[in-house]
């Protein structure tokens, strides 16, 4: 049995969760988290309003629904079971006629919605520099 260096050690321990390996695991977490749905319904979760202010509340299926323009029922139900199964938002079922279902995000979901709120400020507000230069490249092909 090879015996292990604290040198050996400490490289493993560093490159343990590095997303530039490819075996990483957190490599699935950020394709996870890059998808736009993934930031939209974290935002939503988190209660950015117009003004950009968080006010976080628990949300209906219903709400996040209207809330998410554009999100069909299935891409809308695949994205919150995967964040409820990285642990950032919470799912609570409400006995009542019909069934209430109620989301919320945890505290891991809460750390992840202040990058979340500040990618989907970041394109918000630099979407016209972007056109502009999708623009000025697509005319010079």
């Amino acid at each position: 049995m090879a015996t292990t260096t604290a040198a050996q050690k400490r490289d493993r321990d560093k490159n343990a969760y590095n997303a530039m390996l490819v075996a990483c695991p957190s490599r699935q977490l950020l394709d996870r988290l890059s998808d736009k749905w993934v930031v939209l319904v974290l935002c939503a979760l988190g209660g950015d309003g117009p003004d950009g202010t968080a006010h976080p509340a628990a949300l209906r299926y219903s709400e996040l629904s209207r809330i998410i323009a554009g999100v069909s029922e299935k891409m809308l139900t695949q994205t919150l079971r995967s964040l409820e199964r990285d642990g950032l938002i919470t799912r609570k079922v409400t006995p009542t006629v019909p069934v209430t279902v109620d989301y919320d995000m945890t505290e891991l979901g809460i750390s992840l919605h202040h990058t979340a709120r500040h990618l989907r400020t970041w394109a918000q507000d630099n979407m016209d520099a972007v056109q502009s230069n999708r623009r000025n490249y697509d005319g010079n092909r």
